[in-house]
């Protein structure tokens, strides 16, 4: 029986990672893509999965695309028109959302309204519109399905127990590239060393987000909403060998957790395969070589941007919103070396401060929040 998907971020790292286990498993058809600007890569997509539907972002790329692929019968939409259209294609039964940024929340919406199973690795969708995304899901019984490596672990630590019974999360972090390090110490980072993450190989702005601890502080949010937990219900505790992916602790203290070696396939292929497990090829890892797994408290002192994101998934409303856009905003200017590295978390304090807070945002509310960050920070830097 083929399984039908569709992807939103086809040419970005989840998403290729998608394709690869497309590739390895044979069963799953691709219907639809959708990508931002690499083209090249979009064509051999194209070329080798025969997807009816591709979308562009931009229409003149699109319009690029078109040429390179006339002799192919595939449809190439633009914009978010194009994105809702991929989103929606009728033949696709999940929608990997593997798109970067606040541009996937409307997608998910509308995919969620054609009764689409979400596998879900936009943390944006989540930890800005979670008060929206859950109950429409539940509305339309469809089931968003963690890609993210350790909600990924947290889900698959659910599976067989009492859900009822659950008491705490633990969400691993491997403490990025500057873990052990103060304040004084991170003044001169260059990006160069912000883009060495110890374990994972990832994406440019996710790199930058783990290196600050940010990127911890969207899961903790993103945790509360697919688990209906609260904020402090979810403990970050740092495991610098990425051994762990994440635990659940139940009310009796048993503590149940995933292993496995760093490799963003598995979570992929459980979402997409969800109940069923299969084979996957890789390292496996290996108890007579693994000496230690070792423990550590978050400074959340030097990396205050995890501790921004506690205040912000307490307070809720629009403010997880501020942060997000506030952290995509100054990723971006320090990767264009623009700001230092220090002023990141800088920014997003300064951002939240100036919030005023909307308590249950609409999808508007939500998008007008961000363009205000924007704004703010543009006239600021």
């Amino acid at each position: 029986m083929m399984k039908k998907i569709a992807i939103l971020g086809s040419t970005g790292s989840i998403g290729t990672q998608t394709l690869d286990v497309v590739r390895q498993n044979g069963d799953i058809q691709v219907t639809a893509l959708a990508a931002g600007n690499n083209i090249e890569l979009l064509e051999k997509q194209i070329r080798e999965f025969n997807p009816s539907l591709v979308a562009v972002w931009k229409e003149e790329k699109a319009t690029e695309l078109k040429n390179k692929v006339r002799d192919l019968e595939v449809r190439i939409v633009s914009g978010m028109d194009g994105l809702i259209d991929v989103a929606t294609e009728k033949e696709a039964e999940i929608l990997v959302t593997a798109i970067v940024g606040m541009i996937g929340i409307r997608p998910t919406i509308e995919a969620i309204k054609a009764k689409k199973n979400i596998a879900l690795a936009n943390k944006e969708t989540l930890v800005t519109a979670g008060h929206i995304i859950m109950p429409l899901a539940k509305e339309y019984g469809c089931a968003i399905l963690p890609v993210d490596s350790e909600h990924s672990a947290i889900f698959q630590s659910l599976q067989g127990g009492q859900r009822k019974a659950l008491h705490k999360i633990l969400l691993t972090a491997s403490g990025g590239p500057f873990r052990g390090r103060k304040l004084e110490e991170l003044k001169d980072i260059k990006v160069e060393d912000a883009l060495k993450h110890p374990n994972w190989a990832m994406g440019r702005k996710i790199t930058i987000d783990s290196s600050t601890m940010v990127n911890k502080g969207l899961e903790v949010i993103e945790a509360k909403w697919l688990f209906d937990v609260e904020v402090d219900d979810v403990q970050v505790v740092v495991q610098p060998q990425s051994i762990i992916h994440s635990m659940v602790e139940y009310e009796d203290g048993a503590v149940i957790a995933q292993l496995g070696t760093p490799d963003m396939k598995l979570p992929i292929q459980y979402a997409l395969y969800y109940p069923e497990r299969r084979f996957l090829p890789g390292d496996r890892l290996d108890f007579s070589t693994l000496t230690q797994i070792t423990f550590e408290k978050p400074d959340m002192e030097t990396f205050y941007g995890l501790k921004l994101a506690y205040e912000a998934g307490r307070k809720g409303g629009s403010l997880p919103t501020v942060l997000n856009a506030a952290n995509e905003k100054a990723v971006a200017l320090f990767l264009d070396r623009k700001i230092k590295y220090l002023e990141i978390p800088k920014i997003i304090q300064l951002c939240m401060e100036n919030h005023k807070n909307i308590p249950d945002p609409t999808l508007e509310e939500i998008l007008n929040a961000e363009q205000e960050t924007y704004e703010f920070i543009k006239n600021r830097w």
